[in-house]
């Protein structure tokens, strides 16, 4: 079984590092938009929104329109259903506090 990790217009620094940190991945590209055409130079207030709330989301756009359903497609959206899934749940039971008089 042959699987290759490619990167169309998207570079690989992004991909990789967008797991992590996506907000922060998204906002460089931005900065340097002449990487790719996968990020539009002209911001609108929907995508602000999207990269304030839910940058993951905006993230597997661009893969999806860039690749389609690829290995990096799928890895992203393991990586939004665990932070998702698995984060906030964590947070909560260490929050949980009983008293015992």
């Amino acid at each position: 079984m042959n699987v290759l990790l490619t990167t169309h217009a998207i570079p690989l620094w992004f991909l990789v590092l967008s797991l992590f940190l996506p907000r922060l991945c998204i906002f460089i590209a931005w900065l340097q938009h002449g990487m790719g055409h996968y990020i539009p130079a002209a911001v609108n207030l929907l995508d602000v929104i999207v990269w304030l709330l839910i940058p993951r989301l905006l993230i597997l756009f661009w893969i999806y329109t860039d690749q389609g359903i690829s290995l990096w497609f799928v890895i992203h959206a393991i990586a939004l259903v665990i932070a998702w899934g698995g984060g906030g749940s964590r947070i909560y039971s260490r929050r949980r506090v009983t008293y015992v008089d």
